[in-house]
């Protein structure tokens, strides 16, 4: 199956978990649009936002695509920018922050079936 479509043609839904605050997500490609093993997620993390601190056993690979703000991973805090590139290392515990007025929007991939 071939799908091509523009990223704001996809429904943004609040991200509603424990620990998450002003972020929403896009769902680009996933399963449902025929994706066997990967699915690409955008996510906007505004102004004062964060994903939860949490650990998980998959993998993800994380691109910033506008914005600035900060990855706190095992305790340890590194700068994001518009172009930086992340691994997650599965089992680690992370999360994205944003304290700037600007919209943190990055990609992130997981392997098919995470959350």
């Amino acid at each position: 199956m071939f799908y091509a479509h523009h990223y704001q043609e996809v429904q943004s839904d609040e991200v509603k978990v424990d620990g998450a605050k002003n972020v929403s997500i896009r769902w680009l490609i996933d399963e449902k649009k025929g994706a066997p093993n990967f699915a690409m997620r955008l996510f906007d993390i505004s102004r004062g936002g964060n994903t939860p601190y949490h650990t998980h056993p998959w993998e993800h690979e994380v691109f910033v695509v506008s914005g600035t703000g900060k990855l706190i991973m095992s305790g340890q805090e590194y700068p994001l920018q518009a172009g930086s590139v992340v691994y997650v290392p599965p089992g680690v515990e992370h999360n994205f922050v944003n304290e700037k007025e600007v919209v943190l929007q990055m990609i992130c991939v997981v392997p098919k079936g995470a959350k």
